[in-house]
């Protein structure tokens, strides 16, 4: 084996030393300056050649020379002494090119670390978005709404991207934020250490973006079993997909973890909303923060009232139900009793508009209120989906729990595998299917079926196959078709179009069909309605969900007399006789007017008058 040199030796020393950092070298820096002012310094001191015989004195000479190389020139006395001052000079000069070279290179490594985004975050009660995607900024602006009462309210980001990347991103699609700040930091949210940057256990919520099931599981252990968690329950809102991981969740997250299964609230949305157009407009609007939103609230005038005598007490807001012992109800039976503790679920602007008025002067014109109703029989309805993927088969089961006998189903589709379409009939009970192969943009197959007559349309994005964009614009073509054909025919059709990118959904607006876009936006509004209080996913699963009570729009006929102006609290009267809430009205003149919300009016004001006519209808939260 070879020896090493002493030269060898010492250069690898070196080496080690200038790869420790930017503070080990300023103190080396700092030493060597030291040593080589003290060692001439005590030569000046023993051979007595300087103006003083301090050696103190010789020592600060010696510094001033080492920092300041202008004052070597007025330097007086022996040759020896004014040499070794001009070498301390010519150190002094060396060493601060050194130091201003260190400082320099320790600067700019510093703000390379900060743009990488790894510095801790010490913030209170921030709500932290774990993950980086498209729905992230749908996100951020509804928790900016949120926040606006706030004074110093803060979101921590932490994406697996750059985080001078990010902060463009936000800047370019975020333009206003309010009362709050934003933080982001680069981090794989799968990874213990890396959430300790975002500083979890000061956080009111935690928002977990998803992505696939399994990392989904994998980020919600990383929370629940970090060694150093608090021992307060973290409030963690996440998305899956697959219904059979949501136990699985459940156990990683120790009953922190509200769940909400993407698939299934779109699949029931696209449900609901072809059979009743204008109703996605009424979820969009009680998802997000910009309008009328749902609130839990204790109300001391409530307790020992029935519902039907609380439903009247509100004049900015509309109870729709109760919470007692932990459990939520929709539309409970109007002769519950409120008992202490029990909290009414309200719609209203914000938390602190939710006030009782027990004196007010109630306005109810008993005689416009229709009190029967010949029941007409359910009609057998027929309904075409264009096009196909995987949340097809969860979308016709879902459209089976609501039509009547007999129904008619048909599928358009060049992508739909027999298998799988044969295993969505075995589920099906009250509708006939038919497939129909073909490319749903094909405007001979869409006139051959058109004059059939159908009464609702689905038009299916194709997200297994093509990109976001492609997907979109294949949707476009679609409603522009139906749009030339309804204007043709001259028919009526309700529309549901999803779409992946909810930015095209101003595109889709030029064809005035009437359709709504179903998109990812609606995931995102519910994340942040479900981070914000967690009670609310209870009340939108009940909403969702086929049984119990469900949001409906029906005809204003059902239940006033048409064309007579009255007051809101009749229509509550009404509606109450039938063991149904109304939360707000649709007016069918206004809805291709996007300025007027397309004629719906969420919680209006209970002393409002308005005049319905026979298009018009009523929102209301029914059991059918």
């Amino acid at each position: 084996m070879n020896e090493v040199g002493f030269f060898e030796k010492l250069r690898y020393k070196f080496d080690n030393l200038m790869s420790k950092g930017t503070g080990i070298l300023l103190l080396s820096l700092a030493s060597a300056t030291a040593i080589m002012i003290a060692v001439i310094s005590l030569i000046v001191w023993i051979t007595q050649s300087g103006p003083t015989s301090s050696f103190t004195e010789l020592l600060w000479m010696g510094l001033m020379r080492a920092i300041d190389s202008g004052t070597v020139s007025g330097d007086t006395g022996s040759a020896g002494y004014i040499f070794l001052m001009f070498v301390t000079t010519l150190g002094g000069i060396f060493i601060l090119s050194i130091l201003i070279g260190i400082l320099t290179t320790g600067i700019e490594s510093k703000l390379d670390s900060l743009r990488k985004g790894r510095s801790r975050v010490i913030e209170n009660d921030q709500t932290i978005i774990l993950g980086w995607s498209e729905q992230i900024f749908t996100i951020i602006e509804e928790l900016i709404e949120a926040n606006s009462n706030r004074k110093r309210a803060c979101i921590v980001i932490m994406g697996n991207h750059d985080k001078s990347e990010m902060d463009d991103a936000i800047r370019e699609r975020i333009t206003d934020t309010k009362t709050t700040r934003i933080v982001t930091r680069q981090g794989n949210p799968i990874d213990i250490d890396d959430l300790e940057i975002v500083s979890l256990n000061t956080s009111r919520s935690i928002i977990i973006i998803p992505e696939d099931d399994t990392r989904v599981i994998k980020t919600i252990l990383a929370i629940t079993n970090n060694p150093n968690k608090r021992s307060e329950p973290y409030n963690i809102v996440t998305v899956l997909r697959d219904p059979e991981n949501v136990q699985v969740a459940h156990i990683a997250g120790n009953n922190q973890a509200e769940i909400i299964l993407s698939d299934t609230l779109i699949s029931r949305i696209i449900a609901q909303t072809c059979r009743q157009p204008g109703l996605s407009t009424v979820y969009t609007e009680l998802l997000d923060f910009g309008g009328d939103e749902i609130y839990f609230s204790s109300c001391p005038e409530t307790i020992g009232k029935t519902f039907a005598e609380i439903l009247f007490l509100f004049e900015k807001s509309t109870v729709i139900g109760i919470q007692s012992q932990g459990k939520t109800y929709l539309n409970p039976p109007m002769d519950t009793v409120l008992n202490q503790g029990d909290h009414i679920i309200a719609i209203s602007e914000d938390d602190d508009t939710i006030v009782a008025k027990v004196d007010q002067d109630i306005k109810i014109e008993t005689d416009a209120i229709i009190q029967t109703l010949v029941e007409t029989p359910d009609i057998p309805e027929k309904t075409l989906i264009l096009g196909w993927n995987d949340n097809a088969h969860l979308i016709i089961h879902e459209i089976d729990n609501y039509v009547p006998q007999s129904s008619i189903l048909t599928v358009v589709s060049d992508c739909v595998e027999d298998e799988d379409f044969q295993g969505t009939l075995s589920r099906v009970v009250n509708q006939k299917i038919e497939l129909l192969k073909g490319d749903p943009k094909d405007r001979a197959i869409l006139d051959d079926l058109m004059v059939k007559n159908y009464d609702h349309v689905i038009i299916l994005s194709n997200n297994s196959e093509l990109d976001v964009q492609e997907s979109d614009a294949n949707t476009l073509v679609v409603l522009l078709q139906l749009r030339d054909i309804a204007e043709k025919l001259n028919c009526r059709f309700s529309v549901v179009s999803e779409m992946m990118d909810f930015r095209n959904k101003k595109l889709a607006e030029v064809t005035k069909v009437n359709d709504f876009i179903v998109s990812e936006k609606l995931i995102s509004l519910m994340l942040t309605q479900v981070s914000e209080n967690k009670m609310v996913n209870t009340v939108f699963e009940d909403l969702f969900d086929a049984d119990g009570s469900e949001l409906y729009i029906k005809k204003a006929a059902k239940y006033v007399v048409l064309d007579k102006s009255v007051s809101y609290y009749t229509l509550v009267e009404a509606t109450k006789r039938k063991n149904e809430l109304v939360i707000g009205y649709v007016i069918a003149a206004e809805q291709k007017d996007a300025l007027k919300n397309y004629g719906i009016y969420i919680n209006p004001a209970k002393s409002t008058t308005v005049t319905l006519g026979e298009k018009d209808g009523l929102i209301v939260i029914a059991e059918d």
